[in-house]
């Protein structure tokens, strides 16, 4: 099994850089990157992530809701379908708040597993 570092990245209590060994969590936090990471914000990959925390800006009725669901069942299958298949992706507007659930089938043991986010 390949060392994955700890996401959000972190030191461990003995100072040095911590690894993550648990397969669930290291595919949660590849998920995590894809929704937060914006569309040029990596130099070598300009076109990886979705840019979910640009919504802040975005207006916040079912329209939104509707394009987002649909951006993001669209990066995470582009950059990790040969390690998920996506499911479901639901997000709900409450307010000024956004929550944002992607339930996903991991291809390796075909378990089903989610990720809830929500931000303001």
């Amino acid at each position: 099994m390949a060392t994955t570092l700890r996401f959000p990245f972190s030191a461990n209590s003995a100072g040095a850089i911590a690894v993550e060994l648990d397969e669930d969590a290291q595919l949660r936090g590849k998920v995590i990157q894809v929704l937060f990471t914006a569309p040029g914000e990596r130099v070598n990959q300009p076109e990886f992530g979705c840019g979910l925390f640009n919504l802040a800006f975005d207006p916040n009725n079912t329209i939104m809701a509707a394009a987002t669901e649909f951006s993001i069942g669209q990066a995470l299958s582009r950059w990790l379908g040969d390690e998920l298949v996506v499911g479901a992706v639901g997000v709900r507007s409450l307010d000024e708040q956004v929550a944002v659930e992607v339930a996903y089938v991991r291809r390796k043991d075909l378990s089903r597993q989610a990720v809830r986010v929500q931000f303001k």
